[in-house]
């Protein structure tokens, strides 16, 4: 399984917190305070004037420090304070940066209806109060104010609705990474099962038979030992093979390419005959006169045939079982029958039923069970040429 970097989830760069809070105060304070003592100065303006304005202009910037846990308090506060400093001397100061910072926080943090409001008054308040203190405004001026508050709340906006994409992202990604981790655990659960039943039914069976044979036929009960030693090597084979994957491990490395083949349709005798055996007559009919689907749709119809086939051991009970394997038009058919008590009405679909069921859908078909008193039949319709 491929690892999900930290990349896939968002901005390849985060700032610490602290300089996110800290960069705006600063720069508000080295913006307006200097600013303000300069033009003071420039305009002659009284001390007691110039030291409100100054206090005014470096209030506005400390009160950022608040902005990340109180951002609409601090947008209304720093609004405030800004009506209030374009009302004193000097007039014309520098550009209100606090506030620029206060609004574009607030509506990024979610604190929108504070800042419209706040902001709001506080530019009525100043067009207005105006004309109380005999401060005299150019419309031009007014306009362009207007504007850039209008401006602050764009940009805001935008980088809100930047960080709400960003985070839709992070969490499709996130639910992709977890469905595509389900699906693998599914798929090494599936093999695991198919592996590791069909080998243990093999060797139960071959065990009993060796049991049975032990004292009367030795050379057969000798063989059965030899059949259960051979089917326990393959079936440790296939299982290191799957745990590669559990271990993510890349494939086609030279320590990890498959221990054993894919199965395809011509072992199907094989399995055939190691399923015969203690009363149980299995028998193979194979339709397809030498013609063969792609290996990945053999595969899949194998390890169908193989998973019935255990149930049919373990289950059922039958004396006879019959594999039919056929094509019909673009399908590939494969047929499991057999003569055993059946499935209950009332019982649930298993792992080994779901797993051929989902190899099936896997590979762009369908499987369909018919379970009654006088056995079952299995029925897998493949895509001849595999998944569209």
């Amino acid at each position: 399984m491929r690892s999900t970097t930290a990349d896939e989830f968002g901005p390849r760069f985060h700032p610490p917190a602290a300089v996110v809070l800290l960069v705006p105060v600063f720069v508000s304070l080295v913006v307006q305070v200097p600013g303000t003592i300069a033009l003071s100065w420039w305009q002659r303006v009284p001390a007691p004037q110039a030291l409100a304005s100054v206090a005014l202009a470096a209030a506005s910037a400390l009160l950022l420090l608040a902005a990340r846990r109180l951002p609409g308090p601090t947008v209304a506060a720093v609004a405030a304070l800004a009506a209030v400093d374009l009302l004193v001397p000097p007039i014309g100061g520098p550009p209100p940066v606090a506030l620029v910072f206060a609004i574009i926080g607030a509506v990024v943090r979610g604190a929108r209806v504070w800042a419209l409001v706040s902001v709001g008054l506080a530019w009525l308040a100043t067009v207005v109060g105006a004309d109380f203190v005999g401060v005299e405004w150019h419309p031009a001026r007014i306009a362009f104010a207007a504007v850039g508050l209008a401006l602050c709340f764009a940009i805001g906006e935008g980088i809100r609705a930047r960080i709400r994409g960003a985070e839709e992202r992070r969490t499709q990604l996130a639910a992709r990474r977890r469905s595509a981790e389900q699906e693998e655990r599914t798929r090494i659960a599936r093999e695991l099962h198919d592996v590791l039943a069909h080998s243990l039914s093999q060797i139960a069976v071959q065990s009993g038979v060796g049991l049975h044979l032990f004292d009367r036929e030795p050379e057969r009960a000798r063989e059965a030992l030899s059949n259960i030693r051979r089917l326990s090597a393959t079936g440790l084979d296939e299982v290191r093979g799957v745990l590669a994957f559990l271990r993510g491990d890349e494939i086609g490395a030279p320590d990890t390419a498959p221990l054993t083949p894919q199965p395809q349709l011509a072992q199907l005798p094989g399995l055939v005959a190691g399923r015969s055996g203690l009363g149980l007559a299995v028998e193979l009919d194979d339709r397809l006169g030498g013609e063969t689907p792609p290996s990945g749709v053999q595969t899949t119809a194998y390890r169908i045939a193989q998973e019935a086939l255990t149930n049919v051991v373990r289950h059922s009970a039958a004396s006879h079982a019959h594999v039919t394997v056929e094509r019909d038009a673009a399908d590939l058919v494969l047929t499991i029958a057999d003569d055993g008590a059946g499935i209950p009405a009332t019982a649930s679909e298993r792992g080994g039923l779901r797993g051929m069921r989902e190899r099936a859908e896997l590979a762009g078909g369908h499987l369909t069970v018919d379970s009654g008193t006088r056995g079952t039949a299995v029925v897998a319709r493949l895509p001849w040429q595999g998944a569209a």
